[in-house]
């Protein structure tokens, strides 16, 4: 596959639009792809917001260097589960670098993970707190913090390569993917297509509980579990329109229909 910049135009910087189209496609590993998404700044309505939610802080985190840049996805390389949220949280993942971390909704989640064992221990309040996942992949639709948590249809497919990319160098591994939100779910079936699975027409419905099946073919040896998973936002979290045994048993689900054992290692 060519890479892009290789031949003809130069390639784009990271401020322009086609950044991710131009560049995403070509990574042939997850370090590389992951490298580049923390390079991004094709969004300028997210890059000023991230920027300046870094620069004035939270009062409770003054202390602290905040990432301020895109988010790179989290988990190992060889996952047969991927979880797919909304985007980094200002405070969380735009502070702590890493996915769902530092706020009450990676709290809420990496809760789910440890008691399913899918995580090493079940808090996660920043990158060096020796948090390991296994056999599952964090990562997001949009990369970057948006105001009010609220991308735009634009900055979404416009981040839709990386999502695309990410999934498909997860490979043939690749079992079973949960959806947190509507949002995730709708952004989710596109970037399936985009790494030539077949999905369904018209487009399921978001539910929670929902399950699809994407069959297997073409390069696709298995088929792909899909499953549908309210948020664990903090207003579904403390209205109980998501508690913690919801979550589990989706995570629970999605873990059996991967084949991951307790130890998150495939069978």
């Amino acid at each position: 596959m060519e890479r892009a910049g290789e031949q003809g135009d130069a390639a784009p910087t990271a401020d322009e639009a086609t950044f991710a189209a131009r560049h995403a496609p070509g990574c042939t590993t997850l370090d590389e792809l992951d490298g580049l998404v923390t390079l991004c700044r094709a969004c300028p309505r997210l890059v000023a917001w991230r920027e300046e939610v870094a620069r004035v802080k939270r009062a409770a985190y003054q202390d602290w260097k905040y990432w301020g840049r895109p988010v790179a996805g989290f988990g190992p390389a060889d996952a047969a589960l991927a979880v797919v949220g909304l985007a980094p949280a200002a405070h969380g993942a735009n502070r702590t670098g890493r996915m769902f971390t530092g706020d009450a909704t990676g709290d809420f989640l990496f809760a789910a993970l440890h008691e399913v064992g899918l995580a090493s221990q079940p808090t996660s309040r920043h990158a060096g707190d020796g948090l390991v996942l296994h056999g599952v992949r964090l990562t997001a639709p949009v990369h970057c913090a948006p105001p009010d948590n609220r991308p735009t249809p634009g900055e979404r497919d416009r981040c839709r390569p990386w999502l695309s990319a990410e999934l498909d160098l997860l490979g043939p591994r690749l079992r079973a993917v949960v959806a947190l939100g509507g949002f995730g779910w709708q952004a989710l079936l596109p970037a399936l297509r985009d790494t030539g699975r077949r999905t369904p027409r018209p487009r399921p419905a978001f539910g929670h509980g929902a399950h699809v099946v994407l069959p297997a073919e073409g390069r696709h040896p298995h088929p792909l579990h899909l499953l549908g998973s309210y948020h664990p936002s903090r207003h579904n979290t403390y209205t109980g329109r998501l508690t913690s045994a919801m979550l589990v048993d989706v995570l629970r689900r999605a873990a059996e229909l991967a084949e991951l054992h307790p130890d998150g290692h495939s069978g």
